[in-house]
Parts: C-alpha cells; structure tokens; sequence
C-alpha cells in the first residue's frame, strides 16, 4: 500500500495539543478531514490480508503525530470483519502504546464492535483487558459493552467495575460512572440496586452513573 502523509495545518495545531496536554505532536487535522483524507486507504486496506493490515497498523502507529494513531485504529475499526480470534488479539499490546483517553477509547470502540460480532469470543476477550496490570487496559473492560444496551452482560460489567472499586485513577473512576450512566438508558433500576449496593463507589462514580436516574 501507498503510505498516507498527512499535510500540517500550522493554525490548529498548537490548539489541538494543547487540548491533549502537549502530550502528543499533531498535524493539525481535525477527525472529519482525516476520514476524508483516509478514505482511497481505508479502501485499499479492505483488499490487503490481515497479515499485511498488521504491518500497516503497526506503521502508522509507531509514527509521531497523533492524526496517525487515529488512522492506524480507524483501518483495523474499518477491517473488524475480516479478523478471526487470534488476529484480532495481536492489536491488544497497542493499547498499553501512546496511551491516553483519546486513543484507549478508540480501541475500546473497535474491540466492542468485534465482540459485538463475535459473541461467543466477548468474554474472552473481556478477561485479558480484565486482567491486565495495565489501568487503560482495565478501562477497556469497564468500557467494552459501553453500547451493548440490552446485550449488555451485567455479570461481567459488574465484575469489570468490582475490580477497580477502589483504584483511584481518574480515568478507571470516569470509565465506572459512564459505564453505570449508559446502561442507566436501559435499565435505570439495575444501575440504581447497583449504586446502592456498592458503597463504596467513589463520589465521582456515582455522580456520573446517577446522571440520568
């Protein structure tokens, strides 16, 4: 495949990493303009074997701007289809790379899509993000059946948010409260007798899954 080079918009830029901490470098390209840029690549990418969209990944992902990790994650989102088990378990160390909420959340989307896909596999992968040592993995967990709705396991988002009850992280605690308030759409009484029978949920937890109740 022909590599993507991103052009640099010097006017946004700085406001983009600055809104990301200075954590990362960025051309400059808002998400809408990239998908549009991406989109002979992500066409190309559907015609490619899986082992040859790895090394594309792998790629963009090890370049420095952050544009490119977005891209690297929209063509493995774009591919899901096509990806068996094992392959799609080879993308997990990618999420413990140039880790922050933007990015995690992205492979969140993608490893649910392709649960969603493959049910049979969805618990599977739940406990390797479970019970990784790595709290941006354990987010993913939290997070996996963000928009399950009635498909929603709740014997493994109820795991997921037990583990972490007490890890003081603002990013697993924000993954609690979103989690409890997007289920709280679906079954508001479920995320109240959960509330209430969790003690010791932090406080922001429970603002966030109280939310809509």
């Amino acid at each position: 495949m022909e590599k993507l080079v991103l052009h640099e918009n010097l006017e946004k830029k700085p406001q983009m990493e600055r809104y990301m901490k200075n954590n990362f470098a960025f051309k400059g390209i808002q998400k809408t303009e990239l998908v549009l840029l991406a989109k002979e690549t992500i066409q190309v990418s559907k015609k490619i074997s899986p082992e040859k969209l790895f090394e594309e990944v792998s790629y963009y992902y090890k370049l420095p701007e952050r544009e490119y990790h977005y891209l690297a994650i929209l063509l493995l989102e774009k591919n899901i289809n096509r990806l068996n088990y094992s392959q799609i378990l080879t993308y997990i160390p990618f999420v413990s790379v140039h880790s922050w909420w933007d990015s995690v959340d992205a492979w969140r989307k993608v490893f649910a899509l392709w649960g969603a896909r493959n049910p049979d596999y969805l618990e599977r992968v739940f406990y390797i993000f479970q019970n990784s040592e790595d709290f941006w993995q354990r987010r993913i967990a939290i997070n996996l059946q963000l928009l399950f709705r009635k498909k929603t396991n709740t014997k493994l988002l109820t795991e997921a948010i037990e583990k972490d009850l007490a890890t003081d992280e603002f990013f697993i605690q924000k993954a609690i409260g979103w989690s409890l308030r997007e289920y709280s759409k679906t079954n508001p009484s479920w995320v109240t007798d959960f509330i209430a029978t969790h003690p010791t949920l932090s406080k922001l937890a429970i603002r966030e899954g109280s939310k809509y109740l």
